[in-house]
């Protein structure tokens, strides 16, 4: 019975077009666009504010992932 009714809830979500998704805390993976950390300083490169460690901020740097100062 608590089957029936489990898979009666989920199938009259889907058809109103709501999704379930499990939240979860966990960091972003490594692999995901914008979280690398190139310098490996603990930053995300998204929130680093010297992402290359070159120390030029990224908004003066004419190169932001290149480690060599230009």
């Amino acid at each position: 019975m608590k089957t029936t009714l489990a898979l009666l809830i989920a199938a009259s979500a889907t058809l109103a077009g709501c999704v379930a998704v499990p939240y979860d805390s966990g960091p972003p993976p490594p692999h995901a666009r914008g979280y690398g950390d190139r310098d490996r300083d603990g930053i995300p490169n998204r929130y680093d504010r010297d992402r290359d460690n070159d120390g030029v901020p990224n908004r003066y740097d004419r190169r932001p992932n290149n480690p060599r100062r230009d």
